[in-house]
């Protein structure tokens, strides 16, 4: 099961469960699309895979699963722009 993470490690911009602009890679590092694209290249800067749409959990199983509450924040060379 995903966490989804509540924020962007790169800006730290909020990244609600709902949130069609937050970005994954396959060990769950988040990022929002605006950093992906202007930012990032479409790669993590952490492992170098690729950075996709995360998927939306449905609001029952929300409920029942909730979203993380716990921020990261990375001090990426990119990200410093």
């Amino acid at each position: 099961m995903l966490a989804l993470r509540p924020n962007c490690e790169c800006c730290d911009r909020d990244l609600p469960a709902e949130s069609l602009d937050a970005r994954i890679c396959t060990f769950e590092c988040t990022f929002c699309v605006d950093c992906v694209e202007a930012r990032l290249g479409g790669a993590c800067p952490n492992c170098g895979g690729e950075l996709v749409h995360r998927p939306i959990r449905p609001a029952a199983a929300l409920a029942r699963f909730p979203a993380s509450t716990e921020r990261v924040l990375k001090p990426h060379e990119a990200c410093a722009a």
